[in-house]
């Protein structure tokens, strides 16, 4: 299978490792990165740029502010298969409520492969191709290093955005009656030294309906990781079981008496996070995020549609 993957060139994760695992488990990939402006104006880059008839699949992984404007040209791309990070602010208040459903419906044939299992869920229940594979981590940044342990209880990341307003509101509460620390770091090594500092690593993807990619990555990185629990649908496909190797929690008070517990077990915590990272390593390293999204490019795809006239003269629905 060849397939063309068009990726962001200006992304703030450092994604290279999950497109070299995809291009490792393909006959043959073609990876390009492309700029804002280039992203911006699709049909442009691809009648200059692009062949269709040279791929069996063309991946779209593009900031969908930019794609959901251009829904009348991307219709008409061949073998389109969407891998998208951020489907689950369709289903949570933000300023993209809604907006993945209306912009898929534009191209029901088009196969999505979305990082929620209860996302692609509710996606297939409105009746797309949709597929689940979820987030992973660096396996080449971030490893565990055994070292001490000296940060109990920490988050690392950005509470910025307005779909993480839930995440904020919780840290500060919790950092209120716990010694947490919030903090922020450069990508890569200095990430990692931090994750290997950490303890007990706060997740806390409140209302997303799935785990953001902190989680793998310190679970990768030796935390225990206490992660707000995204329910049983997200828990099982994941493999995510509460005190084997992870730590789940519906409250700040759910938190605290288990965060209690394993202050007073270091014998237990120290199996979860024993079983957590073996964990993320078995599963969760881009390398093998990467072959799993390439096992869901093979299945055929559905036909495409030709508009009618009255949604070409109208502009869609």
């Amino acid at each position: 299978m060849k397939v063309l993957l068009l990726v962001q060139k200006e992304q703030r994760a450092i994604l290279d490792r999950l497109y070299e695992g995809i291009a490792e488990a393909c006959a043959a990939c073609d990876v390009r990165w492309l700029s804002s402006d280039e992203q911006a104006n699709l049909r442009c880059y691809f009648r200059e740029h692009v062949d269709c008839g040279q791929y069996d699949r063309i991946v779209f992984f593009l900031r969908f502010k930019k794609e959901m404007k251009q829904w009348r040209f991307i219709r008409s791309v061949p073998n389109l298969v969407i891998l998208e990070h951020d489907a689950y602010q369709n289903y949570i208040p933000c300023k993209y409520t809604g907006a993945f459903s209306k912009h898929y419906r534009r191209m029901p044939w088009v196969r999505i492969i979305s990082s929620g299992a209860g996302v692609a869920q509710r996606l297939r229940e409105e009746g797309f191709d949709a597929h689940f594979v979820p987030k992973g981590y660096d396996q080449a940044l971030l490893q565990h290093q055994q070292g001490a342990r000296d940060i109990e209880l920490a988050f690392v990341g950005s509470l910025k955005s307005v779909a993480y307003s839930g995440r904020k509101a919780l840290l500060e509460e919790l950092a209120q009656v716990e010694p947490l620390l919030i903090t922020k770091t450069n990508s890569g090594q200095e990430y990692c030294d931090v994750l290997n500092r950490i303890r007990f690593f706060v997740g806390a993807d409140v209302g997303m309906g799935e785990y953001m990619i902190k989680n793998f990555e310190a679970m990768a990185c030796g935390c225990v990781l206490f992660t707000y629990d995204q329910g049983e649908v997200e828990n099982q496909a994941l493999g995510f079981v509460d005190m084997h190797n992870v730590v789940l929690y519906r409250s700040i008070a759910e938190l605290r008496e288990k965060l209690t517990v394993l202050r007073d077990d270091a014998a237990l915590a120290q199996r979860i996070a024993g079983a957590g990272r073996a964990l993320a390593e078995q599963r969760y390293s881009f390398n093998a995020i990467g072959h799993s999204i390439v096992e869901t490019l093979r299945g055929e795809l559905r036909p495409m549609q030709k508009p009618r006239n009255w949604l070409r003269f109208f502009g869609g629905v």
